[in-house]
Order: C-alpha cells, then structure tokens, then sequence
C-alpha cells in the first residue's frame, strides 16, 4: 500500500530512504495537504521506467497491428535466429 507522508518528514532522509528501500514502493508527499513529490528508490524507479518501455512496445505492436502489417511465422523467425547466431 503506498505510502503518504508530510514534506515535513523529508527532513529525516535516513528514515525515508529506509521506508523506499524496504517497501519497494514510491512515497507520496504532500504539502498543505496536496499531493507535492515522489519519492522512490533507483530500483523502483528502474523497475517503473522498465514497465514504461514494455507498455510503450506493446502499444507500438498493437499500432502495427491495427495498421495491418504482416505477421511472421514463429518457427521462421527462430529459423532466421538460429541461422543468424548459430544455435
């Protein structure tokens, strides 16, 4: 469950890096009583932006897709691979 906290606790930055770490989840903070800031771990922030990149390929797909372009077979496409790369 997220978190949310004052900006007056980002006074205590050990504390709030512990809680970032340890939950592996954002903290939300607010400032008179709206929401202000972020705050995250680099690993969550690394496993968001990742999370962004797969929604973002997926929608390119789906574009594709809708366009009407050509799928390949999955067994010609591993065939290609294996010829590519030896395997």
């Amino acid at each position: 469950m997220p978190q949310i906290r004052p900006i007056t606790d980002l006074r205590n930055t050990n504390e709030i890096s512990e809680i970032c770490h340890k939950s592996k989840e954002p903290i939300f903070i607010t400032k008179n009583g709206y929401g202000d800031l972020v705050v995250m771990s680099i690993e969550t922030y690394e496993r968001q932006m990742a999370l962004v990149e797969v929604y973002k390929k997926l929608y390119e797909a789906e574009a594709e897709l809708a366009n009407g372009v050509t799928l390949l077979e999955g067994e010609e496409v591993f065939r290609k691979l294996r010829a590519k790369h030896g395997k």
